[in-house]
């Protein structure tokens, strides 16, 4: 299996390459240069494979929730390299993708992810580990940042992980039990891995069919909350 994931679902950009089971990932930190720097970055990882975009058998991308505009870019450049080349393209839920990292840090079980979605607000999803796929056990949602502690008890997970865990902290009000880390995030590397388990199992789209997954139906801030300094 040989595929290129992309993401740009948070404010770093990440490329990765999936050789069967081997993954090779690059990452950039440098803000508001996902448009700039994506596709730079996937010629220079197969260069480094001594490889061309035309060997992928699929390309995937991380679909979502996330940044608006972010989530535009890898899906844009995903829809237009597997559009040129006549490839398969492999929809990764971020959110899905962070269950998965969260298992490859040694987390069993249920696993709830809040991913900061910012405005007092969280990216939501909960799953059931397995040793394949994480398993969608609801589907994913935009909630306030206290109605996490009431999806805890409503789903009981194992653990709470994603970014939203130390963006709010104590104000989520976790249960004591609860394992919790809000070291876990996914980029690129995740959705590679998921995209290969996705793509042979069947899962997969047309360059024409895929989309991001928003979630958020507000996309853009008015002028005076830019002033502010208030973001997406």
């Amino acid at each position: 299996m040989k595929l290129i994931a992309l993401d740009t679902a948070t404010e770093i950009v990440s490329v990765a390459l999936r050789l069967d089971n081997d993954v090779k990932l690059d990452v950039e930190t440098e803000r508001n240069r996902h448009s700039e720097r994506l596709l730079p970055m996937v010629d220079a990882l197969l260069t480094q494979a001594e490889l061309s975009v035309r060997d992928m058998d699929a390309i995937a991308f991380g679909a979502g929730p996330g940044a608006f505009t972010g989530l535009r870019t890898s899906c844009g450049v995903a829809q237009g390299l597997a559009w040129a080349l006549d490839k398969p393209v492999v929809p990764v839920s971020n959110l899905m993708a962070t269950a998965s990292a969260a298992q490859q840090k040694g987390v069993t079980g249920r696993v709830l992810v809040a991913i900061d979605a910012r405005m007092n607000e969280c990216f939501v999803g909960v799953f059931d580990l397995t040793d394949g796929l994480p398993i969608v056990v609801s589907e994913p949602e935009l909630v306030k940042s206290e109605t996490v502690a009431e999806l805890c008890l409503r789903f009981q997970p194992n653990a709470v992980v994603g970014t939203a865990v130390d963006a709010f902290g104590p104000a989520l009000g976790l249960p004591e039990d609860v394992r919790r880390d809000g070291t876990v995030r996914a980029d690129a590397g995740d959705i590679a891995r998921v995209a290969g388990d996705l793509f042979a199992a069947g899962h997969f789209t047309s360059a024409a069919l895929a989309s991001p997954v928003y979630v958020r139906n507000r996309v853009a801030l008015t002028i005076e909350e830019r002033a502010r300094g208030e973001r997406l």
